[in-house]
């Protein structure tokens, strides 16, 4: 199996609805990679995020992608269908920045929105970002509520 392969199993876990398992085995993952295995722990941390069900749980996962996302470069992700790595920037951003407005954290979660909209600037809008970018502007909508 290759070193994304354990991964990429574990997230089609969660995909599929088996979050247990697919936490499980995506934390195994994670205590398998190498401190310099930062693309494949930056994609581990962002869906062990998601399995969470305690918001400061979430965020901490969701900050630890976004870390690790500092250091990989642009063909890293390629191996998981992901041709340019800024491609993921949006997401991370999104996902961090919501968290922060759950956890009324108000003007983390607007830098991270900002850092989000600005990533989204700076890559091709396939359908997967046109989504993203529409959760960029909920999330803005969201934070003007709070305003």
């Amino acid at each position: 199996m290759s070193e994304w392969g354990a991964v990429l199993d574990a997230v089609q876990l969660t995909l599929s609805g088996d979050k247990e398992l697919g936490e499980q085995t995506l934390r195994r993952c994670w205590s398998q990679t190498m401190p310099s295995d930062h693309a494949r722990r930056c994609v581990i941390a962002h869906y062990l995020a998601d399995l969470q069900s305690d918001v400061a749980a979430e965020v901490e996962w969701d900050e630890r992608a976004l870390a690790e996302f500092d250091d990989v470069s642009d063909t890293d992700l390629a191996p998981i269908g992901v041709p340019n790595a800024k491609g993921f920037a949006p997401s991370l951003h999104l996902n961090v920045g919501d968290g922060y407005l759950r956890m009324g954290r108000l003007d983390d979660a607007r830098k991270h929105l900002e850092e989000g909209e600005s990533a989204l600037l700076d890559v091709e809008r396939d359908g997967y970002l046109q989504f993203i970018g529409q959760g960029l502007q909920r999330l803005r909508q969201r934070l003007e509520e709070h305003a």
